[in-house]
Parts: structure tokens; sequence; C-alpha cells
């Protein structure tokens, strides 16, 4: 399937890297052009030890997946280090302040400002036109593009076929209005508690609405990423959107928020529809067995009106990058240019389901012959992330509580926005 490149308006910063203690990191001399960044690629194979961090489920399956690198570069030793995401902020601090980072490390979209300083710069010869553009854009600071990304992530529109054909439901949305016509329908359904599933707390509940806010044209910062820019007419607009299923009782405010329980929902059919990204696959698919597969599926998220043909989703991923103290750069950057392969990230899409930030492997069988996949391709071409400020965490953390207070009725949407707008001026941007 053809995928068209796109804009995204602001950078997102990174989700996570990995590490180990200082003594699980040590590399060997083997090469020594840690003094400069790599501004060329050569054309050899890469040679000597080659340290990765990496976390969660990529740290787990990656050790086996990089033998295929060390087969077509025989003269490399690739060492992974699983890392849990817990603790692996932390981890990161302590060895660059010791000089002990790694060669190549996963950096996902909320950590890139906060360590930009400590990576190189990818070399002039690494070819980036072949990533669908907002994701390259993503491990840019400033005007540096410091990583490459790897994978991608976006949500799309989960909904119950089978619930919405008992509803009468015979087209998706395309529109907010039609969204919320088809919730409405759906909650008719004998079994069916709530139409939509719109989360109202916990942690990220406001990045859970923020396809809302960008569909409606909000930003969270300016053009210049100066400030914040979070109280505005877009934000406004689509905060009384989504709070109008709280108060309409067509989303539950005070639904169950723990791990799992809108899959459970979902395949329960109590609450057929919700906004959700690729892993929720996989976890609807073995809590529903094969009874499932067919009674569910995925589109696009619908725009706010007829103007648009999509609404605007939030995009995260992960990213490679290389650290200022590597002490084999040359190798590095020959991994991540491997693992940057089409079909490389068709093969490791079929071991993670991580999805590619490759555009030509979304050609690839393995992604075309799914059809829930389809929707992801697509979405990719209106998403956009969160700006790239090392204070995001902590206006990401103020903006889960204050939103909290909205769904629930606590505060107003103008007062909340206001309090929120109040808090980030005084958090700032950070350097």
């Amino acid at each position: 399937m053809k995928r068209s490149m796109f804009k995204m308006a602001t950078a997102i910063i990174a989700s996570a890297a990995m590490l180990t203690s200082v003594a699980a990191c040590g590399r060997t001399s083997a090469t020594s052009d840690s003094a400069d960044d790599v501004t060329t690629i050569d054309s050899a194979k890469a040679t000597g030890d080659l340290t990765i961090w990496a976390m969660g489920n990529e740290g787990d399956l990656l050790g086996d997946f990089v033998k295929d690198f060390e087969k077509e570069n025989p003269d490399v030793t690739v060492k992974v280090t699983a890392i849990p995401w817990s603790s692996a902020h932390d981890k990161i601090q302590t060895a660059i302040a010791a000089g002990n980072g790694p060669d190549v490390a996963q950096m996902g979209n909320t950590w890139m400002a906060d360590f930009s300083n400590s990576f190189s710069t990818v070399p002039g010869n690494f070819d980036m036109s072949g990533f669908f553009e907002g994701p390259a854009d993503n491990y840019k600071v400033g005007d540096q593009q410091l990583g490459v990304p790897w994978y991608v992530d976006t949500r799309v529109l989960y909904y119950r076929t089978d619930i919405a054909e008992k509803a009468g439901v015979t087209e998706t949305p395309k529109t907010w209005d039609e969204l919320k016509t088809m919730a409405e329908a759906m909650q008719k359904v004998d079994g069916v508690d709530y139409g939509m599933r719109i989360g109202a707390s916990g942690t990220d509940c406001f990045i859970g609405i923020l396809p809302y806010a960008y569909s409606a044209g909000a930003a969270l910062s300016d053009d210049g990423q100066t400030k914040w820019t979070i109280d505005s007419d877009a934000m406004t607009e689509a905060l009384d959107y989504v709070t109008g299923f709280y108060k309409d009782g067509i989303a539950d405010a005070n639904a169950d928020v723990s791990a799992g329980a809108d899959i459970a929902d979902f395949v329960a059919g109590t609450t057929p529809m919700m906004l959700q990204g690729p892993t929720a696959v996989s976890q609807i698919e073995e809590l529903g067995g094969d009874d499932i597969k067919d009674k569910y599926a995925t589109v696009t998220l619908p725009a706010m009106d007829d103007s648009s043909d999509m609404g605007t989703s939030y995009l995260g991923g992960s990213g490679l990058v290389t650290f200022k103290d590597s002490k084999n750069k040359q190798a590095a950057w020959k991994f991540i240019q491997w693992a940057s392969q089409s079909d490389v990230q068709a093969k490791w899409y079929t071991l993670s389901s991580d999805l590619p930030a490759a555009q030509s492997a979304w050609d690839n069988d393995a992604l075309t012959s799914s059809t829930t996949l389809t929707a992801f391709g697509d979405q990719l071409e209106h998403a956009q992330g969160v700006p790239a400020f090392t204070t995001w965490a902590q206006v990401s953390s103020a903006a889960d509580r204050i939103y909290e207070q909205i769904a629930k009725g606590q505060v107003s949407v103008a007062d909340g926005l206001k309090s929120l707008q109040s808090e980030a001026d005084s958090i700032g941007i950070g350097e």
C-alpha cells in the first residue's frame, strides 16, 4: 500500500532508552572514533564490539534479531541489554554523566530533548528520505537530526462491527457529529453500557484526548516552540465536544482505567468503541480468541467536520540514536542503517508488532495482508506529537490531573484550561 509523506506541526520527544550498570556496559577499544561525530558512513562491513540498549518488549526481542546483522557483518559482536522502562531515565542520566553510554540506544517519544546534548548527529550520507516525514522530524532537536525513527505508533478508531450492525450503522463516521451519533446508536443495543470509551483519568489521559484537540486545530506550543499555547479556542472546542460524551452519558467518566480494562470492555461488548494504538490488536485477539477476529474493525479518526478527510491523531514511537562517547560510531550507524531497511523493518514488525517508520515497508505482505493495519498506515499521514520541551513530563502530569477535573465536572473547560496554561507557563519549556 502506498503511503504519502506527511508534515507534523510539532516534534515529539522521545520515549525511552536502555542501559545497565556501568560495569555491564563496558566496551573494548576495537574502534576508536569517539572523538568526533561520524559525518559519513563508510562502505566497509561493521567491525568490533557494539553495545545496544533497548527497553521493554523491544529489549527482550532485539537480542536474537540482531543475529541477522552479525551474519552480514561477521567481524562485529553485538551485545543488547534490555532495561525496564521504569528505571531507564535515571540510568541514562547516570551513564551519560559517567561517559558510559551505549553505542546505540532506543529513544522514544518523550526524552529526545532531555538527552539531546549527548547524542551524535546523523551522518550526512544517511538517507532519511524513505521515512514518513513526521517521525523523521520527531528526532530533530532544533535544526539538528539527532536520531532516526525506528517504529511508529498512532491511534485510530476501533469499533465492534457486530454491534454496529445490530445498531443499524452502515457507514463509519467521517465527522465528530457522525461519531457521536454512532456511539448513541450502539449504546441502545442490548448489553452495551456506554457507546464510547474516553479515558477520564490516569496516566496519559490527556494524551488520549489530543487527537480531538489536534483535529480541532489546537497546538500545544507556538510555531517557534518558545512557549506553551494550551489554552486556545481550538482546545476549548475539542474539550467541549469530548466532555459532552460524559455529560450525555455516552462515555463513563468513572470507568476503570487499570491496565487492560478498556480491552476487556471492548471484547465483552459493553463499550464497543475506543481510540487505541496498534498493540490493541494483539490484546483484543488474545483475550477474545478466534471468535473476536471478525467482530471488530479499525478506521481512521473522524474529522471535526466535513472540511477534512480525516482527523489528526497523536503520534508516538521510538527512534535509534548514538552517543557522543560511543567508541564504535561507524558500526553504530551501520546498525541503524541496517535496521532502517524496509525488509528489516517488515521482519521486525512480524516479531514485535511495531509499525514500521520506513514508508516502503508498508508494501510488504506482512502488513498489507492485515486489514486492521490499513487504518494505521493511512492515519500516519495525519498525526502529530508533543513539543520537544524537556518539561513535557511535568506539563503532561499537570494536564492529566486537570483534565480529570474537567471530565468529572469539578471545574469548567474554561477554568481548567486557564489553570493548566498557568501551570505550564510556570513550569516553562526548559533548556
